[in-house]
């Protein structure tokens, strides 16, 4: 499913216009980039829980030489299914 086909399955569900559906979901994605970036972990009940992983400096291989690199230290979104998710998405 893309952006498109998710704001038209929001706004049949929700019964708002894909205007408004659209705003929404803009909305929704900016405060979560907001909160994550500062290092804010965002849980939604039943369904999961988006939180900031640190990944340390480590040694790599470039593939196409085999030379030795190293991969500077970084950080990543995580995503963490709530109980009710894993039950229906189980079933």
């Amino acid at each position: 499913m893309n952006k498109v086909e998710l704001v038209e399955a929001m706004a049949k569900e929700t019964g708002l216009s894909k205007k408004d559906t659209e705003a929404a979901l803009k909305a929704f994605l900016k405060v979560c980039e907001t909160e994550l970036s500062n290092g804010n972990p965002i849980s939604l009940i039943g369904f999961g829980t988006f939180d900031i992983s640190n990944r340390s400096e480590r040694k790599g291989r470039n593939p196409l030489t085999g030379a030795e690199i190293t991969i500077p230290a970084s950080k990543s979104v995580k995503f963490k299914p709530g109980k009710a998710l894993k039950e229906k998405v189980n079933k």
